[in-house]
């Protein structure tokens, strides 16, 4: 992470528990373009080998709004490029949301203002989502002509086909109430509490042993996309690697001794 070149397009926050990063292009309402999709998808990799890692990963907007998708003036540009480099830039998003779902560490996304279109597919690829009560949301892409495609694949596993069929079809806006009916949001909070619930939420991955954490992240991931016959084995490998593990040994000692592992000190 420390390679990295000074972004211009997000805001970076190192905090003692974790890590925020802000989408910064405040006068569009954080759209997303070429050069912040590469900075996100930049970030998002270099958790994955990173050698230190913060407990949780924090995404939100800077000013009015989390999200208004992708810049249209950068989607109707794009448009006029030749096929090749339209899938080559559809894979750039796609890259980008596999990169924020496949993150090691827990990811919280505040939401508030305007989620819209792609701005969906990085609600869909976190883990916790926390909305503010006024915040609206649209899959509004067929409203343009075209389609929901690399924001597909993760607003399903979350939303799942009903919820895609009603949302996606129709490209209506709709409220807090109705993205907390299909899952795509976890919460809704009031706009002044946003920052109280995040504090909520660090307590408890904080509360939790950072490894086991990580391991059951892959774990939900992997059975969210398999279902194959290694399945059996892959977990009881896990659980039994686990609870060997100087993390899992420490915690049910705590439990049993009544006291807070170490990593809760």
């Amino acid at each position: 992470m420390d390679t990295l070149q000074q972004p211009q397009t997000i805001l970076l926050d190192f905090k003692e528990n974790y890590l925020e990063i802000r989408l910064n292009r405040p006068e569009v309402h954080n759209a997303m373009n070429p050069g912040m999709i590469g900075e996100l998808t930049a970030i998002f990799k270099s958790l994955q080998v990173a050698k230190k890692l913060p407990l949780t990963v924090v995404l939100r907007g800077e000013g009015k709004s989390f999200c208004a998708g992708a810049d249209l003036n950068y989607m109707k540009e794009i448009a006029g490029y030749g096929f090749e480099e339209n899938v080559n830039d559809g894979q750039k998003l796609a890259n980008l949301f596999s990169s924020v779902y496949h993150c090691p560490v827990p990811t919280i996304a505040l939401v508030h203002g305007v989620a819209f279109g792609g701005a969906n597919g990085l609600l869909a690829a976190c883990d916790v989502v926390v909305a503010s009560e006024e915040t609206k949301f649209a899959f509004s892409e067929v409203k343009l002509g075209i389609s929901p495609a690399t924001i597909g694949p993760f607003v399903m596993k979350r939303i799942g086909e009903s919820g895609a069929r009603a949302l996606m079809l129709s490209g209506k806006r709709f409220d807090t109430a109705e993205a907390l009916r299909w899952n795509l949001v976890n919460e809704i909070v009031s706009q002044n509490r946003l920052d109280d619930r995040l504090n909520e939420w660090i307590g408890h991955f904080r509360s939790a042993a950072p490894n086991a954490v990580r391991e059951t992240k892959k774990l939900i991931e992997r059975l969210a996309s398999e279902g194959d016959e290694n399945t059996v084995q892959y977990t009881s490998e896990l659980i039994a690697r686990l609870r060997a593990s100087e993390e899992g040994q420490e915690g049910m000692a705590a439990f049993l001794e009544k006291r807070k592992p170490f990593w809760n000190q």
